[in-house]
């Protein structure tokens, strides 16, 4: 049997982006037409980016990096923006910072403080603060999806992240693409981005109970410190954790992809596949027909470039 390609990707406005080992290929639909955009991806050398870890790191960098620019170049086919009026460097890079900034102030600062108001102290039960700080996050998290579940564009969003999930199951189960064998497949992936959240969500709570109990002992001094620096110290440290917690979540993601038949491995890819019902939804044959093309496109690249 034909080994398959690791491939995966995300909606788009109006479109998908499906994203093998080396190329990209962005897929929308506007009007009638399909309009699409394929592109090499530039892989990183050297063994440091293949550590364990290290490459989670830097592979869902380049991920993000890569989905922001496929939104922006999506968006642009839709508002017919003039080559000169595209969005630049500078402006795609205060964009990924804002990003980054909104998610750490609603997902990391929001719930830390929070929980300091409720009046747990977390130097005395690192556990039970972290766990509560964990839940609150989860809770914002899913309230934040609920929310904007709402809004119309990203109702269509979604109709688009359900047929890339279909297409990609259909290849993966060596189907032939087409709309009648896409459609009949889940809308729910295991190797999703959303589930990929849920799983930093719970390793965060892990590794902050791990982190503080050994801060302290490193640095006894901490306890003794006023409210105000200690708490901004710790909030700190928080943040230097992402790049390590975003690393060990990839490779569990890895893990549990591969062994998701499991029994085992089934309870813990669950929630992720839970969230999934409200970040899909089931996408009409034009979506699915754009999902199609953008994995089509992307394997006969990648089957070319092996001749």
């Amino acid at each position: 049997m034909e080994k398959k390609l690791a491939i995966g990707g995300q909606a788009v406005i109006e479109g998908v982006m499906i994203r093998s080992k080396s190329y990209n290929v962005i897929s929308v639909r506007k009007g009638k037409k399909i309009i699409t955009k394929k592109e090499k991806i530039r892989q990183r050398k050297g063994k440091f980016y293949k550590l364990p870890v290290v490459r989670g790191f830097y592979n869902l960098v380049d991920m993000m990096v890569i989905g922001m620019r496929s939104l922006m170049w999506s968006a642009e086919q839709q508002t017919g923006t003039k080559k000169e009026e595209k969005i630049g460097k500078s402006e795609m890079t205060l964009t990924v910072i804002f990003a980054l900034g909104f998610a750490i102030l609603l997902f990391v600062a929001l719930p830390y403080f929070a929980t300091l108001f409720i009046g747990l102290k977390e130097e005395a039960q690192p556990f039970l603060f972290n766990l509560i700080d964990g839940i609150i996050r989860i809770a914002v998290f899913l309230l934040y999806i609920f929310a904007i579940s709402l809004l119309k564009d990203v109702k269509i969003l979604f109709q688009y992240h359900g047929a890339e999930h279909k297409a990609i199951h259909c290849y993966e189960k060596g189907k032939e693409l087409s709309i009648d064998n896409i459609k009949k497949f889940s809308t729910l992936h295991p190797r999703c981005g959303t589930a990929f959240i849920m799983i930093v969500l719970v390793v965060a709570i892990l590794t902050f109970s791990i982190i503080t109990p050994i801060i302290l002992f490193l640095f006894p001094s901490l306890a003794g410190m006023h409210i105000l620096p200690r708490k901004t110290i710790f909030f700190l440290i928080r943040i230097s954790l992402i790049p390590l917690i975003a690393g060990l979540s990839y490779e569990f993601l890895k893990f549990s992809a591969k062994y998701e038949e499991h029994k085992a491995m089934k309870i813990f890819i669950w929630p992720g596949l839970l969230m999934q019902k409200i970040t899909t939804k089931e996408p009409n044959a034009r979506q699915m027909e754009v999902a199609m093309a953008a994995v089509k496109n992307v394997l006969k690249l990648e089957k070319q470039k092996s001749i």
